[in-house]
């Protein structure tokens, strides 16, 4: 079995955010940083070379496959701004109706503009995620 390549290390969270080009995203991506700061209590580190990472947790699957994984995060792509709902986002069909313009993936929250979001339903949605991860993963 193949080990998991995103792994936390040291690298300079700061640093890292210093680092992308794209001024509205890195602007973006300091106010999720605080955002998920305030939600998890936890200090961000960087998880591979592009994620920043809050929190972690053990999972292993019933096909033996196992790692460590972050409770919540994000990643200032280049195309959008990537928030990790490890939750998924079926359970929050309510939230996701106010949440203003987006597109998801399985766990990934694809934003292009924070300004195009409510941030207090982001809030939310991030609050509740964490909340289910910690719940179910006995974090």
């Amino acid at each position: 079995m193949a080990d998991l390549k995103t792994k936390p290390h040291k690298g300079s969270v700061t640093e890292f955010l210093k680092s992308v080009s794209n001024e509205t995203r890195r602007k973006d991506a300091q106010t999720v940083l605080k955002l998920m700061k305030q939600i998890t209590g936890e200090r961000p580190r960087m998880w591979g070379p592009t994620m920043v990472g809050f929190g972690s947790y053990h999972y292993k699957y019933a096909s033996g496959r196992e790692g460590d994984w972050f409770v919540t995060g994000f990643s200032p792509r280049s195309q959008a701004l990537t928030l990790y709902i490890m939750a998924g986002f079926t359970r929050y069909d309510s939230l996701m109706k106010k949440l203003g313009k987006y597109k998801t993936g399985k766990s990934c929250l694809y934003i292009k503009n924070l300004e195009d979001i409510d941030t207090r339903v982001l809030k939310q949605l991030v609050e509740l995620s964490v909340k289910h991860v910690e719940k179910h993963q006995g974090c």
